[in-house]
């Protein structure tokens, strides 16, 4: 095999055109393993783990580009390397009018002037130049949903002081999830409109709530998204609050549901005494601060309770017994192998609040729990990329995510990880998260399956779907694949959680 690569100084390409790029590459005839990132040091990590990382690249830096490929010989590399700048050059090339009347808007001002009955700008630039999009948006007398990270505090706190004197909101930043007037916006699901409405600073546990919700028979009036940083006391719970006070006086909203990990000490005292406040039934569920609910699983059937009109005790209880039954099918489970291996749990997920979940459902079901995310007992992870005993991993953490496609997006990373730690003779049970819906990988399980049937053939593997019968990716054809393909499937995070933990704790107790 010839690994051969090529540096492009100065070249920038977003991490979707780049993951699509690598993609066709890997395809190319002759070509084994391609890899199109810019060179941050999270990617470069990643290379040097796949043996990808050429003596040159080391000191490249976050404005290059780095094209590598791994192929039968020099001549096919060098084919493949071309092919790369071919398609980056057609990438980079403007669209064509198309015989348009009139030119697309470049920017806020003339967009909103097309568009005049728009209430709302989607801001999705890097980082350092957000803030002032924010700005002309708030100027034009918009509301915000802002999907940019890396903004500075300063920066969040100072629109979103703006936005509360206009009446407007700022969603974000790093806000990846809403549906608004029965829109998803950025990550999220196809649900039906109802009664409950959700503000989450969380963009996964709004999705998973928003799905239970849906997939319950019930629906969503607003699911207002705030950026995780908005409960920090820094920021002070603005956009939370106001999201609050916004769907405590809308009609439609019957139920409010609040998500988030928990709020810091003077945001959570502003949010309680707005609770008390409010005559509409809320369900509060701060994962990781313990009481009930304490997931999202409790919370979502809670206000689906609510909603309805029924006894919520009813609704945990009917849990409570879920529970049982997984017991009952671990043991079923690894009954069936012969000699299963290893003793230990490692998550691997794509959603930060997935992981966070996980935590509080596993504590007292496993022992030694890790994460390069910890929450409640659990111990920090050394070094995220080196799982310890049972370990839980947010792939959504920055020391992944740098300069990469997020991980709901390019399952490239995740599906390296999964046969590496089924490889591992310590391990018993892989557990994975896989999100559906607009944003998400469109063809989940083209990617899985074959990397599900490697892994089953040495650990239990185990997955939570986040979706609805909704979502383009088709939720029952996911399922279906996945389950042929060897994982022990679960329609919500918290079950998957609960029978990946069972599994882990019946191999080790067959195994001390």
């Amino acid at each position: 095999m010839n690994i051969s690569g090529r540096i492009k100084q100065g070249f920038y390409f977003d991490s979707v055109t780049l993951m699509r790029t690598g993609r066709e590459l890997s395809g190319f005839p002759g070509v084994a393993e391609a890899s199109v990132v810019m060179a941050t040091e999270a990617n470069k990590s990643i290379l040097a783990m796949s043996d990808l990382l050429l003596p040159e690249f080391k000191k490249t830096g976050d404005q290059d580009l780095l094209i590598v490929v791994k192929a039968k010989d020099a001549k096919i590399a060098n084919e493949a390397l071309a092919k790369a700048e071919e398609l980056l050059a057609r990438k980079k090339k403007p669209a064509a009018a198309g015989g348009s009347a009139a030119p697309a808007p470049r920017d806020i001002a003339s967009a909103a002037a097309a568009l005049p009955g728009a209430n709302l700008a989607l801001i999705s630039v890097a980082g350092r130049y957000a803030a002032r999009e924010a700005r002309k948006s708030l100027a034009a007398g918009l509301h915000v949903m802002l999907f940019s990270d890396n903004v500075s505090i300063e920066d969040e706190v100072a629109l979103k002081k703006e936005a509360h004197k206009k009446g407007l909101i700022v969603m974000g930043p790093d806000c990846g999830t809403s549906i608004i007037n029965g829109v998803p916006l950025a990550f999220a699901n196809v649900v039906p409109r109802g009664s409950i409405g959700i503000v989450g600073a969380s963009g996964t546990g709004t999705q998973e709530v928003a799905c239970i919700i849906a997939n319950e028979g019930s629906g969503v009036s607003q699911a207002i998204g705030t950026g995780g940083r908005d409960v920090k006391d820094a920021v002070g719970g603005i956009t939370f609050l106001d999201a609050m006070q916004a769907l405590a006086a809308d009609r439609e909203t019957k139920v409010l549901l609040l998500v988030a990990k928990p709020p810091q000490p003077k945001v959570l005292k502003k949010v309680y005494a707005l609770i008390r406040k409010i005559k509409k039934p809320v369900v509060a569920l701060f994962l990781g601060e313990g009481g009930r609910p304490s997931t999202l699983e409790q919370a979502a059937h809670l206000a689906v309770a609510h909603a309805n009109g029924d006894d919520p005790a009813q609704a945990i209880a009917h849990l409570g017994k879920r529970d049982e039954i997984l017991l009952a099918e671990a043991r079923q489970i690894v009954a069936k192998r012969k000699r299963p291996q290893g003793r230990y749990l490692r998550g691997l997920f794509s959603g930060g609040t997935f992981c966070a979940e996980a935590q509080v459902v596993l504590d007292g079901v496993v022992r030694h729990i890790h994460s390069n995310a910890p929450l409640g007992d659990s111990v920090k992870l050394k070094n995220a990329w080196k799982p310890e005993k049972n370990s839980v991993i947010d792939l959504g953490e920055d020391e992944f995510t740098v300069g990469r496609a997020h991980p709901m997006i390019d399952y490239t990373l995740r599906n390296k990880m999964i046969l590496d730690e089924a490889a591992k003779p310590e391990t018993a049970v892989i557990l994975i998260d896989v999100v559906l819906g607009y944003g998400a990988n469109l063809d989940p399980a083209a990617e899985l399956v074959p990397v599900i049937q490697k892994a089953a053939k040495k650990v239990f593997v185990v997955a939570g779907i986040t979706g609805t019968i909704g979502d383009p990716q088709n939720r029952a054809k996911v399922v279906e694949a996945l389950r042929e393909a060897g994982a022990h499937v679960q329609l919500t995070n918290a079950a998957a959680c609960k029978l990946a933990g069972y599994l882990a704790a019946e191999v080790a107790r067959q195994n001390r």
